[in-house]
């Protein structure tokens, strides 16, 4: 399978010219789309897994999609769920991903690779709770939100600097996707479990000077194709 070829990375800030007038910034936040069955209802985090064949479906779907929009760029997760996500998107004259591996996916710590029945059982902590517990460094071994922050947040702000006016793309994950939404709308983090993030989805943010606006949120193109 050929992934998509990423591009350079560069740790520098692009010079840009020197702005009028403030033009609006969208950002897209996509999810990769549905994970190996194995991986499904689990704290995978940071394991690398691939995509079920139904995930290469709704990445086919997702790419029908977002062929219609016109990008300036596109930033990506290394990790392999994602890069497959985009394979079917990024051909014919669409910007090749950026790799910023600081938009990986939260690490779990004790949590990764159990259900949420699991963490049930053996931590007594109602995993639906799991920003909460992020928030409040409950998760032994795991990033805690602060520690997620300082890593999410200057990929966010590099991207939002190097593309004033335009509209960019970011495939990533859910916890980082909620990452960036309570970073953009300046409320706790916990705040964002009333957003659901789901597998191949896609969610709006249009930047503009005065504010930030949420435009859409949880975009599913594939639901009306797949069964």
């Amino acid at each position: 399978m050929n992934l998509p070829k990423p591009a350079r990375d560069d740790l520098r800030l692009e010079r840009s010219p020197r702005p009028g007038p403030r033009a609006d910034t969208r950002l897209w936040l996509i999810r990769h789309a549905e994970v190996e069955a194995r991986y499904q209802g689990v704290f995978g985090g940071q394991i690398d897994m691939e995509l079920s064949p139904r995930g290469h479906e709704q990445a086919v779907a997702l790419a029908r999609y977002l062929r219609s929009k016109t990008l300036s760029a596109i930033y990506a997760s290394p990790m392999k769920r994602v890069l497959q996500t985009l394979q079917p998107w990024v051909v014919n004259g669409v910007p090749r991903p950026t790799i910023m591996h600081d938009l990986r996916e939260v690490d779990f710590g004790v949590w990764t690779g159990l259900t949420f029945g699991q963490v049930q059982d053996r931590f007594g902590v109602s995993a639906w709770e799991w920003l909460n517990q992020l928030e409040s460094a409950a998760v032994p071994n795991a990033e805690c939100a602060a520690t997620l922050r300082s890593r999410v947040e200057p990929c966010l702000r590099r991207i939002t600097h190097n593309h004033p006016g335009q509209e960019v793309a970011i495939a990533c994950h859910g916890g980082v996707i909620r990452m960036m939404l309570a970073i953009l709308l300046d409320m706790p983090l916990p705040r964002m479990g009333a957003f659901q993030i789901e597998y191949a989805s896609v969610t709006q943010v249009r930047l503009r000077p005065e504010q930030t606006e949420l435009q859409l949120v949880n975009f599913t193109p594939w639901r009306e194709i797949l069964p």
